[in-house]
């Protein structure tokens, strides 16, 4: 992941909801989460939610799916896996590679 994707999905988490959200999604795995659910679960009034879930998906960290008349949401843990990525490809001296099992373990296909 390069610098200004990285930074643009730093910046869309650096919101109380929009964290609240990604973290929901995250949760909620590979099912994912309808938005009436996640605006229930999070007590956040629709309109609210559908703006920082556009800021999300914008920044590559959620994805969405219609299902009649409702759209679920789901985390791209591919998107963070590269964010970490990409904070970490400095670490340990100058050897990613030690810090390759911490990628793995967050590997899915959610």
């Amino acid at each position: 992941m390069e610098k200004t994707r990285s930074l643009d999905a730093l910046s869309a988490l650096a919101h109380d909801v929009r964290l609240d959200v990604f973290r929901l999604l995250v949760r909620a795995g590979p099912a994912g989460m309808a938005a009436g659910e996640i605006a229930a679960s999070l007590d956040i009034r629709p309109n609210t939610l559908s703006n920082n879930l556009n800021i999300l998906a914008a920044a590559g960290l959620v994805r969405s799916a219609r299902e009649g008349r409702s759209i679920r949401y789901f985390a791209r843990m591919e998107t963070m896996r590269g964010l970490l990525g990409f904070l970490l490809q400095d670490c340990c001296g100058g050897q990613p590679e030690l810090c390759q099992p911490v990628l793995d373990q967050i590997a899915c296909t959610c």
